[in-house]
């Protein structure tokens, strides 16, 4: 623990902060942090996400169907709960805030944070790298899009309900709209590459690292900044995002892989990549569309201090429930 403490959970928060710092002293703007959240958005995420999942191979996609299948599945019911809740059950909140939440609290950020808490739990073996790439694909090539979707489809409805001519609002269109956008389709373009078997050229993956080292560092730094910006509001939605994420998503993924008798060590790490704070990409989307920024990130913040605790609760949870079954 005290391994992932320091070389997982403290940069983490030691850069936020730097972040903050810089936006409270007026080192930095508003306007700056959404130019830092631009550049990560359309050219170092997508590299990152793009480099990750084509390193990774068809066998390993086929390795652990039943991996793949209750990643896939568990993980974006967890999604759709978010999204349902902050739309539908909030009032004050449309679909633009359930997606926002759907992205940040229906997603682990495991791109950020995945072989930096899981390796030092369950070594660096194969299996740490298979459960990072199919959640990292579920993620980025499923969650992303659909977040994104729900998200553009929510406000072409807002703003031609504030129109004076009526128009037509198509889903489709909502979502080849999220398609076109880097972060979408990156991810995507190398899940096919992957599942078509195409062998990645190594000499090609150093074009992509140089701007592809800045994802999470500018990430963390910018939601610092944007942090500054907002009181930080620990309010119930904040709260409730948190406990959707830390507590739901892992408990489903304990419960299904339990019923589904999965492997042990799989199951560990499938808990603990669920119980990983909230995506930072969703904040980053957050800031670039402006909505429903402070909550998010409050919610955001919360968790990342409190994954100190529920961490090691995860496992402890897991291996008592499974000596059990």
């Amino acid at each position: 623990m005290v391994h992932i403490l320091l070389y997982a959970i403290v940069p983490i928060i030691v850069v936020m902060l730097a972040g903050y710092i810089s936006g409270k002293k007026g080192i930095f703007s508003a306007k700056d942090g959404k130019a830092f959240n631009k550049v990560v958005l359309d050219y170092a995420l997508p590299a990152a996400l793009f480099v990750s999942i084509v390193d990774a191979d068809r066998d390993m996609l086929v390795k652990d169907l039943k991996l793949s299948i209750i990643s896939l599945v568990v993980i974006m019911v967890c999604f759709m709960i978010v999204y349902f809740i902050y739309a539908k059950c909030f009032k004050g909140l449309n679909g633009a805030d359930g997606a926002i939440m759907a992205l940040v609290n229906g997603s682990p950020t495991i791109g950020f944070l995945g072989f930096a808490v899981l390796e030092p739990i369950f070594g660096t073996t194969p299996y740490v790298a298979l459960v990072v790439a199919i959640v990292g694909i579920v993620v980025n090539a499923v969650g992303i899009p659909v977040g994104l979707s729900l998200l553009n489809n929510s406000l072409s409805k807002t703003a031609a309900a504030n129109s004076t001519t009526t128009q037509h609002n198509s889903v489709w269109k909502s979502v080849l709209h999220a398609l076109a956008q880097p972060v979408a389709w990156a991810p995507i373009l190398a899940v096919i590459w992957v599942v078509a078997g195409i062998p990645w050229p190594k000499y090609l993956s150093p074009s992509f690292d140089l701007i592809k080292g800045a994802n999470a560092s500018m990430a963390v730094f910018a939601a610092g900044i944007t942090l500054s910006t907002f009181k930080i509001n620990i309010n119930w939605q904040a709260i409730l995002g948190m406990l959707l994420k830390m507590v739901m998503m892992p408990a489903m993924l304990l419960i299904v892989g339990l019923i589904f008798h999965m492997d042990k060590l799989n199951l560990e790490m499938l808990v603990v990549a669920g119980a990983l704070p909230p995506a930072f990409s969703g904040i980053i989307i957050a800031d670039e569309y402006d909505t429903y920024v402070s909550t998010s990130t409050s919610s955001l913040a919360l968790s990342v201090v409190l994954f100190i605790g529920f961490c090691p609760l995860w496992i402890w949870i897991t291996e008592s429930c499974y000596s059990m079954f």
